[in-house]
């Protein structure tokens, strides 16, 4: 099977089920209420990317990094055994894993290229990534069931290769998929087992039904318009921040409090909101992903879940006060409310409200997730090859219109050194001003 994108071909061998390298557990596990929200259950596929450095064992031989990996991961899954089994939605309309051990589906590629002629995948070209990532077809996703996760190793002719992960949000959060990679990385280097032994232990963030749910941020009705939207035909591409324009943008609001993610959340909201077109009367959202693990002092998580533990703070304007405010009131607005999204009290009234009625908006809105902080570049080393970037391939979970992400630069690029890379996905109408807008953040008056 042969699968070409401009000047990448690439060979793709038989799809094989990468299992668990002893038996494992056969069950049935349930799901937090986190994990049971129906906007997380989608894959989200990332493509590792690492350069050729000296991968020659000490006897000379070749390190083949498909066999490497592929019996890595199966060693990992028996520590990681509910990524092998499959998530099946119960009777009760909640989801399950059962654990059954039938295996992680593996693809083997083989590029036709050297990575430097696709630049590392330096973001340049965002679709290529599609091609390094494994997409299952309809007749393997039949009778309800889903796979928790699929890998395709690429080979390249430099020696290096990317590593292609789809894991289902449902079955664990960006902390997680990092503490498994990690794991993955830590037994293909040598080491008898992970650092970190995973924790189940969802039943700590299951919700109980309350006669006071959270109200809706924001009501549809009074929701803002685009002229380019609904549409399924969307452009997306990577915004390089350098930490000049940065600066410049924080001292341009005269306040030094404002971390690098609150100001920036605030400036591509805004430019997001204008490149949209967005009914300047209707409301619009700034949905933020936030991480809750340190937070949860009544009932901390143990060392090693991999779980969802993340809960939304959202920030609702006009489109109008959003364009007209000052930036720096945007800003102390989102600060403010991730204070509060930190609190014991809004976490559990979160996920009880969640419990009580589960909701899946499709509004105006922009959702923001950091990956900065989650040490895909930093940790994940496999012994012998360098690692030069991770990027976000715009399919799945990773191609709606609403999310941006912000990432750490990659590893090669000294320029970028404290800045950050901004993937967002726009109609293809929309995004011309939306590059405008970024582009403008060069020139910003401190």
């Amino acid at each position: 099977m042969a699968c070409e994108k401009a000047s990448l071909k690439l060979d793709m061998k038989e799809v094989v089920l990468v299992k668990p390298s002893n038996p494992t557990p056969s069950s049935v596990l349930s799901m937090s209420t986190l994990d049971n929200r129906p906007d997380l259950n989608s894959l989200c596929q990332t493509v590792h990317v690492y350069r050729s450095a000296n991968h020659d064992t000490p006897n000379g031989q070749v390190l083949d990094p498909v066999h490497v990996i592929k019996e890595a991961l199966s060693k990992v899954l028996l520590y990681y055994y509910p990524l092998a089994g499959r998530l099946v939605k119960h009777v009760d309309g909640k989801l399950r894993v059962n654990c059954n051990a039938d295996g992680v589906p593996f693809l083997e590629a083989i590029a036709n290229c050297d990575l430097t002629s696709l630049h590392y995948l330096d973001g340049t070209d965002t679709k290529i990534t599609k091609h390094l990532v494994f997409h299952l077809s309809n007749s393997q996703e039949e009778n309800g069931y889903q796979y928790p996760m699929v890998f395709q190793v690429t080979k390249f002719l430099c020696g290096g290769f990317t590593i292609g992960i789809g894991v289902l949000h449902s079955i664990c959060d960006g902390y997680g998929a990092s503490q498994f990679f990690t794991a993955l990385a830590e037994l293909a280097s040598g080491k008898s087992e992970p650092s970190v032994k995973p924790v189940w232990d969802r039943e700590r963030l299951v919700g109980t039904i309350t006669k006071q749910p959270l109200q809706s941020p924001m009501d549809e009705a009074c929701a803002a318009v685009s002229p380019f939207l609904p549409t399924t035909v969307l452009m997306h591409e990577c915004f390089k921040v350098d930490s000049e324009s940065i600066r410049r943008l924080k001292m341009s609001m005269e306040n030094e409090s404002f971390t690098t993610f609150e100001s920036l959340a605030a400036y591509v909201w805004r430019s997001r909101a204008r490149a949209l077109k967005l009914s300047y009367d209707g409301k619009t959202m700034l949905d933020i992903m936030v991480g809750v693990r340190p937070h949860l002092l009544d009932s901390p998580l143990p060392d090693g879940y991999y779980g969802n533990a993340i809960v939304d703070a959202n920030v609702v304007l006009t489109v109008r006060e959003l364009n007209e405010r000052p930036l720096s009131e945007i800003v102390k607005l989102i600060k403010e409310t991730k204070n509060v999204a930190f609190t014991t009290d809004y976490i559990r009234n979160t996920i009880n409200t969640l419990e009580t009625k589960q909701e899946d908006h499709n509004m105006a809105l922009t959702t923001l997730t950091e990956w900065k902080h989650l040490g895909f570049l930093e940790r994940v080393d496999f012994g012998w090859e360098e690692p030069v970037n991770i990027i976000p391939a715009p399919c799945d979970l990773f191609q709606s219109v609403d999310l941006c992400i912000f990432a750490s630069p990659n590893n090669f690029d000294p320029s970028m050194k404290g800045g950050v890379r901004i993937f967002s996905s726009l109609p293809i109408a929309a995004m011309p001003k939306f590059r405008e807008e970024m582009e403008a953040l060069r020139s910003i008056k401190p």
